[in-house]
Protein backbone atom coordinates (compact mmCIF):
# COMPACT_ATOMS: atom_id res chain seq x y z
CA UNK A 1 0.00 0.00 0.00
CA UNK A 2 1.28 3.43 -1.05
CA UNK A 3 0.68 6.65 1.27
CA UNK A 4 -2.18 7.78 -0.71
CA UNK A 5 -3.71 4.12 0.13
CA UNK A 6 -3.21 4.50 2.97
CA UNK A 7 -4.62 8.20 3.20
CA UNK A 8 -8.03 7.04 1.38
CA UNK A 9 -8.44 4.46 3.90
CA UNK A 10 -7.92 6.20 7.03
CA UNK A 11 -10.14 9.30 5.82
CA UNK A 12 -12.66 6.88 4.30
CA UNK A 13 -13.41 4.60 7.39
CA UNK A 14 -16.63 6.01 8.99
CA UNK A 15 -14.88 4.62 12.86
CA UNK A 16 -12.39 7.60 12.49
CA UNK A 17 -15.03 10.33 12.13
CA UNK A 18 -17.27 9.30 15.67
CA UNK A 19 -16.40 8.57 19.05
CA UNK A 20 -13.50 9.79 21.71
CA UNK A 21 -11.06 8.66 19.22
CA UNK A 22 -12.54 10.60 15.99
CA UNK A 23 -11.13 13.20 14.38
CA UNK A 24 -13.49 15.97 15.36
CA UNK A 25 -12.27 15.24 18.62
CA UNK A 26 -8.65 15.25 18.23
CA UNK A 27 -8.70 17.77 15.97
CA UNK A 28 -10.78 20.12 18.66
CA UNK A 29 -7.55 18.76 20.97
CA UNK A 30 -4.65 19.45 19.53
CA UNK A 31 -6.26 23.31 18.35
CA UNK A 32 -6.78 23.53 22.56
CA UNK A 33 -3.28 22.57 23.07
CA UNK A 34 -1.67 24.89 20.29
CA UNK A 35 -4.12 28.02 21.17
CA UNK A 36 -3.18 27.48 24.96
CA UNK A 37 0.73 27.25 24.30
CA UNK A 38 0.78 29.89 21.64
CA UNK A 39 -1.42 32.60 23.76
CA UNK A 40 0.94 31.98 27.14
CA UNK A 41 3.98 31.91 24.48
CA UNK A 42 2.28 35.90 23.38
CA UNK A 43 1.95 36.80 26.54
CA UNK A 44 5.24 36.55 27.56
CA UNK A 45 7.40 36.97 24.39
CA UNK A 46 5.17 40.35 22.71
CA UNK A 47 5.43 42.27 25.93
CA UNK A 48 9.27 41.12 26.44
CA UNK A 49 10.03 41.52 22.51
CA UNK A 50 7.81 45.11 22.37
CA UNK A 51 9.95 46.63 25.60
CA UNK A 52 13.37 45.94 24.82
CA UNK A 53 12.71 46.90 20.93
CA UNK A 54 11.32 50.55 21.97
CA UNK A 55 13.75 50.85 24.61
CA UNK A 56 16.90 49.76 22.73
CA UNK A 57 18.30 47.77 25.76
CA UNK A 58 17.98 44.05 26.27
CA UNK A 59 19.20 43.11 22.69
CA UNK A 60 21.87 40.50 24.41
CA UNK A 61 19.45 38.99 26.69
CA UNK A 62 16.92 38.49 24.16
CA UNK A 63 19.49 36.62 21.71
CA UNK A 64 20.58 34.76 25.08
CA UNK A 65 17.30 33.69 25.69
CA UNK A 66 16.09 32.64 22.47
CA UNK A 67 19.25 30.87 21.72
CA UNK A 68 19.31 28.95 24.51
CA UNK A 69 15.04 27.98 24.28
CA UNK A 70 16.03 26.76 20.84
CA UNK A 71 18.56 24.18 22.01
CA UNK A 72 15.89 22.50 24.08
CA UNK A 73 14.65 19.23 22.99
CA UNK A 74 11.27 19.39 23.24
CA UNK A 75 10.90 16.02 23.96
CA UNK A 76 13.49 15.89 26.25
CA UNK A 77 12.00 18.66 28.22
CA UNK A 78 8.65 17.02 28.18
CA UNK A 79 10.65 13.80 29.81
CA UNK A 80 12.01 16.39 32.53
CA UNK A 81 8.83 17.88 33.05
CA UNK A 82 6.90 14.69 33.50
CA UNK A 83 9.59 13.19 36.10
CA UNK A 84 9.81 16.42 38.04
CA UNK A 85 5.80 16.97 37.87
CA UNK A 86 4.06 14.16 36.77
CA UNK A 87 1.32 13.99 34.19
CA UNK A 88 -1.24 16.16 32.69
CA UNK A 89 -1.22 18.91 30.69
CA UNK A 90 0.85 20.96 32.20
CA UNK A 91 4.46 19.05 31.25
CA UNK A 92 3.13 19.74 27.86
CA UNK A 93 2.41 23.01 27.65
CA UNK A 94 5.94 23.72 29.02
CA UNK A 95 8.09 22.47 26.57
CA UNK A 96 5.24 24.06 23.74
CA UNK A 97 5.81 27.43 25.58
CA UNK A 98 9.67 27.35 25.82
CA UNK A 99 9.57 26.03 22.24
CA UNK A 100 7.36 29.16 20.64
CA UNK A 101 8.63 32.40 22.68
CA UNK A 102 12.19 32.35 20.88
CA UNK A 103 10.31 33.39 17.32
CA UNK A 104 8.00 35.89 19.31
CA UNK A 105 10.36 36.74 20.95
CA UNK A 106 13.25 37.77 18.69
CA UNK A 107 10.76 38.66 15.18
CA UNK A 108 8.91 40.96 17.74
CA UNK A 109 12.30 42.84 18.95
CA UNK A 110 13.43 43.04 15.77
CA UNK A 111 10.54 44.31 13.78
CA UNK A 112 10.20 47.04 16.19
CA UNK A 113 13.89 47.84 15.85
CA UNK A 114 14.16 48.24 12.25
CA UNK A 115 10.94 50.72 12.45
CA UNK A 116 12.41 54.45 10.77
CA UNK A 117 13.90 56.59 14.04
CA UNK A 118 12.16 59.45 11.57
CA UNK A 119 8.75 59.18 12.48
CA UNK A 120 9.30 58.07 16.31
CA UNK A 121 11.40 61.18 16.38
CA UNK A 122 9.00 63.33 14.93
CA UNK A 123 6.01 61.66 17.67
CA UNK A 124 8.59 62.67 20.36
CA UNK A 125 9.38 66.33 19.38
CA UNK A 126 5.28 66.28 19.13
CA UNK A 127 5.01 65.27 23.10
CA UNK A 128 3.51 61.53 22.50
CA UNK A 129 4.13 59.28 25.65
CA UNK A 130 6.50 56.54 24.84
CA UNK A 131 3.77 54.14 25.49
CA UNK A 132 1.85 56.31 22.47
CA UNK A 133 4.99 56.14 20.36
CA UNK A 134 4.97 52.48 20.70
CA UNK A 135 1.87 51.22 19.77
CA UNK A 136 0.69 54.20 17.77
CA UNK A 137 3.76 54.65 15.89
CA UNK A 138 5.93 51.58 16.28
CA UNK A 139 3.72 48.93 16.17
CA UNK A 140 1.32 49.88 13.41
CA UNK A 141 4.53 50.06 10.75
CA UNK A 142 6.04 46.05 12.40
CA UNK A 143 3.20 44.75 12.73
CA UNK A 144 4.01 42.72 9.28
CA UNK A 145 6.77 41.02 10.98
CA UNK A 146 5.40 40.55 14.14
CA UNK A 147 2.82 38.20 12.45
CA UNK A 148 5.47 36.63 11.23
CA UNK A 149 7.12 35.61 14.17
CA UNK A 150 3.37 34.59 15.64
CA UNK A 151 2.80 32.67 12.48
CA UNK A 152 6.37 30.95 12.72
CA UNK A 153 5.53 30.15 16.55
CA UNK A 154 2.10 28.76 15.32
CA UNK A 155 3.41 26.54 12.62
CA UNK A 156 6.07 24.83 15.06
CA UNK A 157 3.70 24.11 17.57
CA UNK A 158 0.87 22.78 15.66
CA UNK A 159 3.64 20.23 14.81
CA UNK A 160 4.65 19.48 17.90
CA UNK A 161 1.85 19.32 20.38
CA UNK A 162 1.53 15.52 19.04
CA UNK A 163 4.22 15.11 21.71
CA UNK A 164 1.14 15.32 24.19
CA UNK A 165 0.42 11.93 22.99
CA UNK A 166 3.16 10.71 24.69
CA UNK A 167 1.71 11.61 28.33
CA UNK A 168 -1.73 9.84 27.85
CA UNK A 169 -3.43 12.94 26.45
CA UNK A 170 -5.31 13.60 23.12
CA UNK A 171 -4.52 15.76 19.67
CA UNK A 172 -3.75 14.64 16.38
CA UNK A 173 -0.54 12.85 17.95
CA UNK A 174 -2.99 10.28 19.66
CA UNK A 175 -2.91 8.95 15.67
CA UNK A 176 0.72 8.84 15.04
CA UNK A 177 1.63 7.18 18.75
CA UNK A 178 -1.26 4.55 18.99
CA UNK A 179 -0.33 3.52 14.86
CA UNK A 180 3.29 3.06 15.45
CA UNK A 181 2.47 0.96 18.46
CA UNK A 182 -0.05 -0.85 17.47
CA UNK A 183 1.55 -1.21 13.38
CA UNK A 184 -1.33 0.28 11.57
CA UNK A 185 0.36 2.71 9.61
CA UNK A 186 -2.79 3.77 7.87
CA UNK A 187 -3.66 5.59 10.91
CA UNK A 188 -0.21 7.11 11.50
CA UNK A 189 -0.18 8.20 7.88
CA UNK A 190 -3.57 9.75 8.51
CA UNK A 191 -2.46 11.52 11.62
CA UNK A 192 0.45 13.11 9.90
CA UNK A 193 -1.30 13.95 7.05
CA UNK A 194 -4.33 15.86 9.77
CA UNK A 195 -0.86 17.85 11.57
CA UNK A 196 0.27 19.04 8.32
CA UNK A 197 -3.73 19.96 7.09
CA UNK A 198 -3.77 21.80 10.32
CA UNK A 199 -0.64 23.55 9.48
CA UNK A 200 -1.28 24.84 6.11
CA UNK A 201 -4.59 26.00 7.65
CA UNK A 202 -2.74 27.85 9.83
CA UNK A 203 -0.71 29.52 7.20
CA UNK A 204 -4.07 30.75 5.95
CA UNK A 205 -5.41 32.11 8.81
CA UNK A 206 -2.20 34.46 9.28
CA UNK A 207 -2.50 35.36 5.99
CA UNK A 208 -5.82 36.40 6.16
CA UNK A 209 -5.47 38.20 9.72
CA UNK A 210 -2.07 39.83 8.31
CA UNK A 211 -4.49 41.09 5.35
CA UNK A 212 -7.40 42.10 7.79
CA UNK A 213 -4.81 43.85 10.27
CA UNK A 214 -1.77 45.51 8.76
CA UNK A 215 -2.05 48.65 7.07
CA UNK A 216 -2.51 48.51 3.14
CA UNK A 217 0.38 50.90 3.09
CA UNK A 218 2.47 49.51 5.26
CA UNK A 219 2.14 45.83 2.96
CA UNK A 220 2.88 47.66 0.08
CA UNK A 221 6.29 48.42 1.61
Amino acid sequence: MNVLNFVNAFFGDSAHWHGYDGIPTRLVEHVRYTLMALGLAAAIGLPAGLLTGHTGRGGNAVAFVATAARALPSFGLLVLSVLLIGFGLLPVMIPLVVLAIPPILVTTYEAVRSVDPAPVDAARGLGMTETGILFRVELPVALPLVLSGLRSAAIQVVSTATIAAYVSLGGLGRYIIDGLYQRDYEKVVGGATLVALMALVTLAVFWAAGRLAVSPGVRRR
